[in-house]
C-alpha cells in the first residue's frame, strides 16, 4: 500500500505529520508532494524547498507535486491536509483537482482534513456526506450535505474535521487500506486516553 501526501506553504503541522506519521506506522509506504505556488517556485528552482507550516514548523517533502507521477496508478491513496492558506494552493491548482476526480474515478481513495476538503468543492465532486474545519463550512454546506461527525467516509473519500480530529482520520484511512486488526495494532501502542475517540 502507498499513499501521497500534498504539503505546501501554509499547510497545518498536525494534520500532515500526524496522517503521514501513522500511516507509515501501519506499512503504508508514503510521498510527501510539495505544490509549490508561483513564489515559491521563482524562489528556488534547483533545490526542493521546505514548506513552511501554518505554525512556522519546516518541513522538507520528499519531492515536487507532479501531476503525472503521483497518480493512482501509482498510489492507493491521495491526502489532502489543511491550514487555510496550504489548502488554498492545493484546492486551486487544477492538477490536483484532476487527480481527486482521477483517484475516485479508479476506486482509490482520498482523504481530505480541515479547510483540505475545500478540493471537493474545487474538483466538482457531486453532492455527498462530507466534513471539515467550521471555518469553510458555509462554502460547502450548499454543495454537499454536511456533517459535523469527526470523521465522514462516502464512497472512497474520507474527510475530518482538524488537528483534533487527525488521529481518528488517519486510523480511519489506516482501517480503509489495511483492515479493521491493523488499525488496532497500530493504535495501542499510541496509547490513547480511554474515551479519546468516545
Amino acid at each position: 500500500m502507498s499513499a501521497v501526501i500534498l504539503i505546501a506553504d501554509g499547510t497545518e503541522e498536525m494534520e500532515f505529520t500526524i496522517t503521514y506519521d501513522t500511516l507509515v506506522r501501519a506499512g503504508i509506504k508514503c510521498t510527501s508532494a510539495y505544490v509549490p505556488t508561483e513564489d515559491s517556485v521563482a524562489r528556488d528552482t534547483t533545490n526542493l524547498p521546505y514548506a513552511m507550516g501554518s505554525r512556522g514548523i519546516k518541513i522538507v517533502p520528499d519531492t515536487y507535486f507532479s501531476p503525472q507521477a503521483h497518480v493512482p496508478e501509482t498510489y492507493d491513496l491521495l491526502v489532502i491536509p489543511g491550514g487555510a492558506k496550504g489548502a488554498e494552493t492545493i484546492s486551486q491548482s487544477s492538477p490536483v483537482q484532476s487527480l481527486v476526480r482521477g483517484y475516485l474515478k479508479e476506486g482509490k481513495y482520498v482523504g481530505m482534513i480541515c479547510a483540505g476538503s475545500m478540493a471537493a468543492q474545487t474538483a466538482g465532486l457531486p453532492k455527498q456526506p462530507l466534513t471539515s474545519h467550521p471555518s469553510v463550512k458555509s462554502q460547502l454546506e450548499k454543495d454537499f450535505e454536511y456533517s459535523e461527525e469527526p470523521v465522514v467516509v462516502s464512497g472512497k473519500l474520507v474527510t475530518s474535521r482538524g488537528p483534533g480530529t487527525a488521529f481518528p482520520f488517519a486510523l480511519t484511512l489506516v482501517e480503509l487500506l489495511c483492515g479493521e486488526k491493523k488499525r488496532a495494532e497500530v493504535a495501542g501502542p499510541m496509547v490513547f486516553p480511554s474515551g479519546t475517540f468516545a
